[in-house]
């Protein structure tokens, strides 16, 4: 059997999480890695094959095909989370991306694709309480990395009715994924380009409606999972989640912050009015599934993957609230270190973080 495994986003988050785990494993895996930017050959990111492929790019699906050609497994980790503005290029990435990504590993006879899923792909109607993998994944409408998530499933779902003996498909519907490395990319994300992420440590009141309550996971509990059901070729969705849910004070005591209740629809309020007057990147849809998303029953991974997270919640978002306190990030073009004079001037010079392509 092929020990040949390709992954797309593979220098992000997730990927830089899932490379360390197969570099500490010692596994004889070949794997490639597809990245709009290829990151430097150190750490685990050297012994990648990389090609550099935007899944925007129309025609992008003859590019993949010849790639994925010979491979045991396809891991789907590519995603876009800005530019917010820019809508149409997000679900280039996200929808058509992914469809791009089935229809080559279709044709390439890829035996399984992971797909990294998310738990943003569920409907609203239990917050607070867990739901299961059988619950409604229609998304958050306000969202749209909720609907983008949300149309990929469905798409899945009609693949898998329409092909029953094809590619074999894993989903992973993590909660919101934390780790150190990833801090300095989240940042770029949702913070703007003039704060810097160290000032989180003089932070003195965190505004959150107290009702707040969000699954979260480590990246390396994600890679945990990835790793075992791409060697038992596990099929179907998983949840994923640290126990237990985090909640106001939980962040609150993270940053060393007093909690001060504010409630979600004013939050939305902020943020939206915010966003709209470029001065922050993060748009109102985040905020209306932090506070509409169900949190995440995990017994099906725990069951049929034998996955137990090593990381609490609470020692997960300490990770991540380390990462920005000591500015830590990796080499990659995604998640390395920047200064905020870098930062505006890319902003002033390339355009905002929220119109342009590239992060």
């Amino acid at each position: 059997m092929s020990k040949r495994i390709v992954i797309t986003g593979a220098s992000g988050n997730v990927g830089t999480a899932l490379l360390r785990r197969l570099a500490d494993d010692g596994s004889d895996y070949d794997i490639v890695g597809i990245v709009r930017r290829r990151p430097p050959p150190d750490d685990v990111y050297r012994s990648v094959h990389w090609h550099e492929v935007d899944l925007a790019d129309p025609g992008v699906e003859i590019q993949l095909l010849n790639v994925f050609r010979g491979a045991a497994c396809v891991v789907h980790l590519a995603w876009g989370f800005q530019p917010t503005r820019n809508r149409r290029y997000l679900d280039a990435v996200g929808v058509n991306g992914s469809a791009a990504v089935l229809s080559a590993a279709h044709d390439a006879k890829v035996p399984q694709l992971l797909h990294m899923s998310s738990v943003g792909t569920y409907a609203a109607g239990c917050y607070g309480e867990k739901v299961d993998e059988t619950f409604s994944t229609a998304g958050i409408p306000s969202s749209a990395y909720s609907r983008a998530k949300s149309a990929v499933e469905h798409m899945l779902d009609g693949y898998e009715r329409d092909n029953p003996d094809g590619v074999g498909i894993t989903r992973m519907r993590p909660g919101f994924i934390l780790q150190r490395d990833a801090a300095l990319g989240l940042r770029r994300y949702t913070l703007p380009a003039y704060v810097d992420p160290r000032w989180v440590r003089w932070l003195p009141l965190l505004p959150l409606d107290r009702a707040l309550s969000v699954s979260v996971v480590h990246a390396d509990d994600v890679a945990d999972a990835c790793v075992t059901a791409i060697e038992h070729r596990a099929l179907g969705p998983f949840n994923l989640a640290a126990e237990p849910p985090v909640g106001r004070r939980d962040i609150a005591k993270a940053v060393r912050a007093r909690p001060i209740h504010v409630p979600s629809p004013v939050l939305g309020l902020l943020v939206e009015a915010t966003w709209r007057a470029r001065l922050q990147p993060l748009d109102r849809g985040w905020l209306d599934m932090a506070f509409s998303l169900p949190l995440l029953a995990t017994e099906r991974a725990r069951d049929v993957l034998g996955w137990s997270p090593r990381w609490s919640s609470e020692a997960a978002l300490a990770d991540l609230v380390d990462g920005f306190l000591h500015t830590w990030g990796t080499q990659s073009p995604v998640l390395r270190a920047r200064s905020c004079v870098e930062a505006i001037s890319r902003d002033l010079y390339e355009g905002p973080l929220t119109v342009r392509r590239v992060p």
